[in-house]
């Protein structure tokens, strides 16, 4: 399988505790890979380091055959590369519609000679419009296109994360905790949409804190725990590793 993303002996502190040290692990690409661990692991951190948000201290990302280390967010998301967040980041005033149609690519308001002299303006919306609409209609978000976002329940407002993840058109896309909140049907709906967009050829790479939906989604699972990679593996076996077991019982100490 080829290496989709390469994180490389990333390492990140914040006022001189280390979140990250020396973070190492693949994701390949057509997997749906999960990224556990319990609290305090460093799995956020090195999400946020992955995707832009913040720099890593040191280290290397790579991603898709380049070196992003350190790239803006918009540039990452542009090379394909797109993260979800735990807490749903729409603007709640705006249509769920609207909200799809702000993370459209290569927008002509955003080229300088475009906005100002025109042309294809119109063109470009109305591709953006119907991407929209059709990821509204696979997510079963239809009926509420033109709701405010701040109105949706929380399991749409989840599903509005993916769809905004999706108008990027990504290779890949980091989800943080995409069932946090969520009731088992729409956790469920949720997981098979996962599933039917990694046959579509989308790699996903996945924190969640809710086993069963690891046990039945992802392989492999990569473990975290005080900055570093534990192990990795299918559940099965990461879960009966007791190296895993005293990371999460709090027993395990790293050197």
């Amino acid at each position: 399988m080829t290496e989709l993303l390469s994180i490389s002996g990333l390492t990140r502190s914040f006022y001189g505790v280390q979140a990250l040290r020396g973070v190492e692990f693949t994701v390949h690409a057509g997997s749906i890979t999960a990224l556990i661990g319990p609290n305090g692991a460093g799995k956020t951190t090195a999400f946020q380091c992955i995707s832009g948000v913040v720099p890593p201290d040191g280290g290397i990302v790579r991603f898709n055959g380049q070196d992003i280390t350190g790239w803006r967010p918009d540039r990452i998301t542009g090379a394909g590369l797109t993260r979800t967040f735990q807490i749903a980041r729409g603007i709640s005033r705006l249509s769920v519609l609207d909200n799809l149609l702000l993370y459209a690519p290569h927008q002509p308001g955003e080229a300088l000679l475009s906005a100002t002299f025109g042309g294809g303006g119109a063109t470009a919306e109305a591709e953006a419009r119907k991407r929209a609409v059709e990821i509204a209609r696979r997510l079963n978000l239809t009926r509420v296109l033109g709701q405010a976002a701040g109105a949706l329940s929380g399991g749409q407002k989840k599903l509005l994360e993916i769809g905004r993840a999706l108008m990027a058109q990504p290779k890949m896309i980091l989800l943080d905790e995409p069932i946090a909140g969520v009731n088992p049907t729409l956790a469920e709906e949720i997981a098979e949409h996962l599933r039917e967009l990694c046959r579509e050829g989308i790699t996903f790479l996945v924190i969640e804190h809710h086993m069963d939906l690891i046990a039945r989604l992802c392989d492999p699972v990569i473990v975290m725990a005080e900055g570093r990679k534990l192990t990795e593996g299918r559940f099965a076996d990461v879960a009966n590793d007791p190296a895993v077991q005293e990371a999460y019982l709090g027993r395990r100490r790293f050197a």
